[in-house]
């Protein structure tokens, strides 16, 4: 008995169930530069335009944007961060909007969360409760040059000042000024360095990212796809379905076969192009890509789509 209890105890604590945590992702639509604060602590110390933070275990976050530029007026929600259709922890995104002349911050979208990230060069990313970088970095160093200068022949150096009223005169003589003056200047000068921090295999460090690779090298597995298609498939309008699926693809690799399955999901000719073009740079089978001309209905979209693969 006391066994079973102590192995129900391990699987029950298990490190398997530290992956039940959540991500949110926020991106300014018109590109204003923002401070993101979850629970009262600042998650980027620079200013950003698009912000994800991973490891949260909460289901509720306070939430607050701080805009770069002054009198911009700042935004207070409470975020879940679980699918609200599932329920489950799942890579929330919302994005920052004007309307109406104010700033909003709306929902944009939930999707599994990706087992291996690898983030674009214009995101930044902060795992939770990890002590963020320093904004800037300032480093100081002193200069000390010393000359010699020729003397007169005289070893006579007057100092004639005064200081709360009362007047000095000062005569020194030296012998050994006879052969120069030797004057010593010190110069400090000051450096600001800004730093950033870089997801790296799980990690944070100030290291330069690793170069991006050109080309995704492995799709989504079929449960992870599976998955991500029926959160598509969901959305009750295509804007919401193109908004999804391009928040899937965006954290994750497909191939050319699995681009033209989701394209399928949306109603409108307009939208599945969208899609194609932006799925494009993470397909593992760029040379397939042809066979995407298949499910329009129209030659103009075909075109349109073979001009922006060959970067006409």
């Amino acid at each position: 008995m006391k066994l079973r209890f102590a192995l129900l105890f391990i699987i029950a604590f298990s490190p398997v169930f530290s992956f039940a945590q959540g991500c949110l992702t926020v991106f300014s639509e018109d590109g204003d530069r923002f401070f993101l604060v979850l629970n009262g602590i600042k998650q980027n110390p620079v200013a950003q335009t698009n912000v994800r933070i991973d490891g949260l275990t909460n289901e509720f976050y306070s939430a607050k944007i701080i805009f770069e530029a002054p009198g911009k007026p700042e935004i207070t929600k409470s975020i879940p961060v679980k699918d609200p259709g599932t329920s489950q922890w799942a890579e929330v995104t919302y994005k920052i909007k004007t309307k109406d002349g104010q700033p909003k911050l709306r929902y944009f979208g939930a999707t599994p969360v990706p087992v291996n990230y690898n983030p674009p060069p214009d995101v930044y990313v902060m795992h939770y409760g990890q002590p963020a970088p320093p904004a800037n970095t300032v480093t100081q160093t002193t200069v000390t040059t010393t000359a010699t200068h020729p003397g007169d022949g005289g070893g006579t150096i007057s100092i004639s000042g005064g200081m709360g009223g009362v007047n000095m005169n000062v005569n020194i003589t030296d012998p050994t000024l006879n052969g120069g003056v030797t004057q010593t200047t010190t110069t400090t000068r000051t450096t600001t360095t800004s730093t950033s921090t870089n997801y790296d295999n799980g990690g944070y460090n100030n290291a330069p990212p690793p170069p991006t690779p050109a080309r995704c090298q492995y799709p989504m597995d079929r449960n992870s796809f599976m998955s991500a298609k029926q959160t598509v498939e969901k959305a009750s309008f295509d804007e919401t379905k193109l908004s999804t699926a391009k928040t899937i693809v965006g954290s994750n690799c497909v191939s050319t076969d699995q681009v033209i399955a989701l394209c399928n999901l949306f109603s409108f000719e307009a939208s599945k192009l969208d899609f194609a073009k932006f799925a494009y740079s993470k397909t593992t089978d760029p040379g397939n890509y042809f066979k995407v001309g298949n499910i329009f209905s129209f030659d103009a979209s075909k075109t349109e789509l073979n001009n922006f693969i060959s970067g006409n």
